[in-house]
Order: C-alpha cells, then sequence, then structure tokens
C-alpha cells in the first residue's frame, strides 16, 4: 500500500500553493514540504551522486579561482571585457579559471582562459530556459541542485572575483563572506569588480550595518573593490601563493584504475 503524504504536504496539482513549484518536477517536489519517506530518500540518493559527479569531474582541474557576474551582458557591454580580462590574467598567472559555465560573464572569464591557453571549467546549472555551457570550457559539468553547483564553486578555489551582476551574483557574494567571516573557509581573497556598480552595496555594508553592529568593519575590510585586473589578480596571487604555499599550475593526476580521466 503506498505511503500516504503527512497532512500538512500538498497533493502535486496545489504544489503552487507553497510558492515553489518550478518546471523541473524532482526540483519543485524537493521544495514542497513533507513528502513520502519513499521520494525523500530518492531525492537525497539523486543529490549524492549528483555530488559525487562534481567531485569526480572536479577533482584534478587545479587551483582554481572562481569568477562570479551576471549572464545578461553581450560581448559589446565593458563588463564583459572586463570579464575576459580578469580571466586571462588568472590564466596567465597559473590559476584554472572557474566560472558557473554560462554566458555573459561567465563566458567571458573562460574565454579570457581560453586566449591565454589556461584552464576553463565551468558549472553550469540546468533551468527552464536551458542555459547552455558556453563555448569556452575545457570541462564542464551540469547540475541540477543551485547548492551543490554553489558547493564546487566554492570547494575547489583559493579565491572568489565577483564583476556586475543579479540576485544569483549577490547570493554567491554574501554566501562567500558568510563561509570566510564564520572560518567555514580560510580568509581566501573576495574582490569585487566595477566599483560604480558596487557602491550602492558598499554604503550599505558601510554606512549601515557595520553601523548597526551586524557586521563589523574587519568584514568590509576583507573585501578587495577594483577596476584593475592586474591589481585582483596580483592580490589574490601574493595572498594564497605567500600565506597558503600554494604551487600554481600543478594538479593531481588521475588514476585509470579509478576510472578518472
Amino acid at each position: 500500500m503506498p505511503e500516504e503524504l503527512p497532512e500538512s504536504a500538498p497533493s502535486p496539482e496545489h504544489a503552487a500553493d507553497w510558492g515553489k513549484a518550478t518546471p523541473e518536477v524532482g526540483e519543485s517536489r524537493l521544495l514542497q514540504g513533507p513528502q513520502t519517506r519513499a521520494g525523500d530518500l530518492a531525492r537525497a540518493m539523486r543529490i549524492f551522486f549528483e555530488l559525487i559527479k562534481g567531485f569526480r569531474a572536479l577533482h584534478f582541474v587545479g587551483p582554481c579561482v572562481t569568477v562570479f557576474g551576471s549572464s545578461r551582458f553581450p560581448e559589446a557591454h565593458r563588463y564583459y571585457k572586463q570579464g575576459r580580462d580578469v580571466g586571462a590574467e588568472l590564466g596567465k598567472s597559473g590559476f584554472t579559471v572557474m566560472t558557473g559555465g554560462g554566458p555573459g560573464i561567465m563566458e567571458a572569464a573562460n574565454r579570457g582562459a581560453r586566449d591565454v591557453s589556461a584552464r576553463s571549467v565551468g558549472c553550469n546549472i540546468t533551468l527552464p530556459h536551458e542555459q547552455k555551457p558556453n563555448a569556452y570550457l575545457d570541462r564542464w559539468v551540469e547540475f541540477r541542485y543551485f547548492f551543490v553547483r554553489k558547493l564546487m564553486l566554492v570547494k575547489y578555489s583559493y579565491a572568489f572575483i565577483a564583476l556586475p551582476g543579479g540576485f544569483g551574483t549577490l547570493d554567491e557574494i554574501f554566501e562567500t563572506a558568510t563561509l570566510i567571516q564564520t572560518r567555514k573557509i580560510q580568509e581566501f581573497p573576495l574582490v569585487l569588480m566595477g566599483s560604480d556598480y558596487w557602491k550602492p552595496l558598499l554604503a550599505l555594508l558601510q554606512d549601515t550595518m557595520v553601523r548597526e553592529g551586524t557586521i563589523d568593519q574587519a568584514d568590509v575590510n576583507r573585501i578587495l573593490v577594483t577596476d584593475s585586473p592586474q591589481e585582483a589578480v596580483e592580490t589574490i596571487r601574493n595572498a594564497v601563493v605567500d600565506k597558503y604555499g600554494l604551487k600554481l599550475g600543478k594538479a593531481r593526476k588521475p588514476r585509470w584504475w579509478m576510472l578518472e580521466k
């Protein structure tokens, strides 16, 4: 006999009542509140295997810097050019450039890495509007769940650069800042590029949040704001090489007997 849903759980046809329905049925049900135990177990296993897929795909990409930014900027936009310059500077310094794998700033940073024959990887997300991996990736892996994707973008990186973006970019900036603030990760550099764009955000941090005591001045001081790709990458390189002894350009070697590549 099929297991009954908890009384508080909506039926699938009323999923929209929770305001969490998406075109992707599996992800929609994850966010709909209590489900059958068998269904939740199956989704937990799906998440587990998605984690393993990411770990295996990205284990050998080498020391990364993750570049965040909007998917909406076209090639002719000034921020696209800035993202491409950032990718090239990172690549010349020996870093693997990691992005969300999509268009806009992500494509620009991956393209910049390709310009200098550096490694370029992407963690793409499955979305209703069918975001596709950009054409400048040496390796990419596709994820269904945002939280799994964000884990991968942080796990393999020694620094984080955020160019102008929307809700997704803000989410990535503040999650990274929170992990640094709470010492879940080392004080790896966090760089905001596009000083004019980030000016209102910095005013909120400095003039409101620090003043009200919801964050410390040290939390703001950790963030480098610059318009210079050279300054951003030099700061990152000095921090991770001098402070953590990172040897750039070296990556682990796959083992054929573990079916690694």
